[in-house]
């Protein structure tokens, strides 16, 4: 890629002095977060286009997205490896609709692809092929990542110094203790496999969106075969006694987490590294890359594949063409016994269907919080669809047995150009699939609402603090059954 800094520099350069000033990824998983972790890295730090990534289907989230891309200034940028992902294929449908000029258009994909084939078909105004070895996941230093970064007016040259100098110190002849992939990959695999799997991640601020590109990475390369690291992204820090003996943190870059030891405990591992500013990124995107290999390695399972990921997809295909669905075999009460029970749930994981907002973001890492401190659980929160694309692979492959709360909202209807759904029903249908599907493996799946979930937060926190001795744990979860199984119905 280095080869190509002058041609991707020359062609954002041309971009602007035609008057663009907005860039909108349309993309899924691997294909918008690295581009959604270069524009909150660097937000505010370069004199380029203004990024915005799209990878929702939700109604809200598109005309959020709409309202932020001035007509004739902004270029979309549409993004997929295989070239057919549903979702990107529907949000290209509605933006081509709204300006269908191709010079406004740039497509990233592989070799062959039928968006390939589109995007000559509408006279993009570029397409940036990729090598078709490089797996989704893996895309980030490929144009996938490069491409946005130019747009934005990244410095190329010294964001791939980084990588640069990170390929170099993780070269094959080097010691494995000062390998930074390698020794990075071999002490989380050796974590896992000490029952140390749930990898919390904490990462600076500074450095954006990482964590949630770590995710990803992490939990869609090794979560299969009923092996897997499961990635904790995001979660409040707690005090050592709100975390079981299934965690292993590691920091990256300045971090919260060094308020207090938690290794001193003798179950809680912890490691880190300390990268410099947002142009280290290049380099913090290969070292994990590696390591991420290196653990699949060392955990026996194949980290380049996603075996469980389209079976999401096939149901979702399945609902959209006129399949009825089942109904719905639990409650929130239900799962929240099902907490009660030790061994039996081994991570919480609210998937929310909802529009990224900050507000929504408190609200539910307050949620969250509340429910690991109450069942010393591991805990994740993920925005769907996005995350059938990101960790959707761990939860229905991976070791852990998660129980899932899934927050799908009625929103009003958005067309979706010449299909025969519109952007809400494709929205609920995937939330449906994803249902059936993890209810297929064995997962334990409910819906409910955010106020419902903080309902039960907030009685099982007073419970705690009203003290065990005067509320034991199963008086209060009764309590709240009482109160939130007849919405959850």
């Amino acid at each position: 890629m280095v080869a190509q800094v002058g041609d991707l520099e020359s062609f954002a350069r041309e971009i602007r002095e035609e008057g663009y000033t907005t860039a909108v990824v349309l993309g899924m998983g691997g294909s918008s977060l690295t581009p959604r972790v270069l524009s909150t890295a660097f937000a505010g730090h370069t004199a380029g286009l203004n990024l915005l990534v799209l990878d929702s289907t939700v109604p809200d989230a598109i005309r959020a997205v709409e309202a932020r891309a001035p007509r004739e200034r902004t270029l979309f940028i549409v993004s997929s490896k295989s070239g057919t992902t549903l979702e990107t294929s529907a949000l290209l449908d509605f933006f081509w609709a709204r300006e269908p000029d191709g010079r406004s258009f740039i497509a990233i994909t592989d070799e062959g692809t039928s968006l390939q084939t589109l995007a000559r078909e509408r006279g993009f105004r570029r397409t940036f092929v990729n090598r078709s070895d490089i797996g989704g996941r893996f895309s980030a230093l490929s144009f996938v990542g490069l491409v946005p970064a130019a747009l934005m007016g990244i410095d190329l040259s010294r964001f791939l110094d980084g990588a640069r100098a990170m390929r170099e110190t993780c070269e094959r002849e080097t010691s494995p203790l000062r390998n930074p992939g390698v020794s990075t990959g071999i002490r989380i695999a050796e974590a896992a496999l000490l029952d140390h799997d749930a990898l919390t991640l904490r990462v600076a601020p500074s450095l954006g969106a990482l964590g949630a590109w770590l995710e990803q990475l992490i939990a869609e390369s090794t979560g299969k075969d009923g092996t897997g690291i499961l990635p904790v992204h995001d979660e409040p820090l707690g005090t050592p006694e709100a975390y079981d003996d299934s965690r292993f943190f590691v920091t990256i870059g300045e971090s919260d987490v060094q308020q207090f030891d938690l290794s001193d405990r003798g179950r809680l591992p912890v490691t880190s590294c300390a990268p410099g500013d947002a142009y280290a990124l290049g380099g913090e995107f290969l070292r994990w890359e590696i390591a991420v290999a290196i653990a699949g390695r060392v955990l026996g399972i194949n980290p380049f594949d996603q075996p469980d990921v389209e079976a999401t997809k096939r149901q979702t295909s399945r609902l959209l063409g006129g399949t009825s669905l089942p109904g719905a075999s639990m409650i929130l009460g239900d799962l929240v016994e099902d907490l009660d029970a030790p061994g039996y749930i081994e991570y919480v994981a609210i998937h929310a269907y909802l529009v990224r907002t900050h507000a929504t973001d408190q609200r539910l890492r307050r949620v969250r919080a509340q429910l690991r401190d109450r069942f010393r659980l591991p805990t994740t929160v993920e925005y769907g669809p996005s995350l059938l694309h990101s960790t959707g692979q761990y939860h229905k492959g991976g070791r852990r047995l998660g129980g899932f709360v899934q927050i799908v909202e009625d929103a009003e209807l958005l067309a979706v150009p010449g299909r025969e759904y519109d952007f809400a029903h494709l929205v609920r249908a995937q939330a449906d699939g994803d249902r059936i599907a993890l209810e297929e493996r064995g997962r334990r799946v409910v819906r409910a609402t955010i106020e419902d979930l903080e309902t039960l937060a907030d009685h099982l926190d007073s419970g705690i603090r009203r003290g065990r001795e005067v509320a034991g744990s199963r008086y209060v979860t009764g309590g709240v059954l009482a109160m939130v199984t007849e919405s959850s119905r």
